[in-house]
């Protein structure tokens, strides 16, 4: 399975894999304002997903937000023919643009999602590392934003079971378990390999 390191007594698993695999009640996507698909995490769970992922996407858009999902927002789909449940779909901050407020959007992706996560009752969830990919986010700072957003989230709400941040690459994972900000007093490590 690849689980690198839990933190919060087990409720977060730290690991490396294809998010579109993971076997969880919902799988986070690092969508674009659109919900329309792209590429990297986004274009992998509408391929892995099918096109159900984007009827209802076009659906929200109609109805909900026909100007796009604004930064920071979350809103939820099937996962179509993926093992979870659903999707939730959050869009992060694009780091070169805006101002002082890039960490407080970054955590806001990650609050929202397990906010609709517990509103649905599902147990489990699986992130990947939101904006680090073309929206530039350097991952050493979204370390620390994700970190503290998931670990304050779930101090306050016991609902949800297990958060699972799922790294695409060995490397990614290693700079994240450099740089995170969870409690060091409730955190494990595991010897599981590659």
């Amino acid at each position: 399975m690849n689980i690198l390191k839990t933190f919060f007594t087990g409720r977060v698993v730290v690991k490396v894999g294809d998010i579109t695999k993971e076997v969880v009640d919902a799988v986070v996507n690092a969508a674009n304002g659109t919900l329309m698909g792209g590429g990297g995490v986004d274009g992998a769970i509408h391929r892995a997903g099918g096109p159900e992922i984007l009827k209802e996407c076009k659906e929200i858009r109609r109805v909900q937000y026909p100007d796009g999902l604004p930064t920071g927002q979350a809103v939820t789909t099937t996962a179509g023919k993926m093992a979870a449940k659903y999707v939730i779909h959050t869009v992060g901050p694009v780091y070169g643009r805006g101002g002082k407020d890039k960490a407080e959007l970054l955590a806001a992706c990650y609050r929202n999602s397990m906010k609709l996560a517990a509103e649905k009752g599902l147990k489990t969830i699986a992130f990947p590392a939101i904006s680090t990919g073309v929206y530039g986010y350097p991952l050493e700072e979204a370390a620390k934003v994700s970190s503290a957003a998931i670990e304050n989230f779930l101090g306050a709400d016991k609902s949800i079971q297990e958060v699972r941040l799922v790294f695409f690459s060995p490397t990614d994972a290693d700079i994240f378990l450099k740089r995170h900000a969870f409690t060091e007093s409730k955190t494990r490590t595991l010897h599981f390999g590659f």
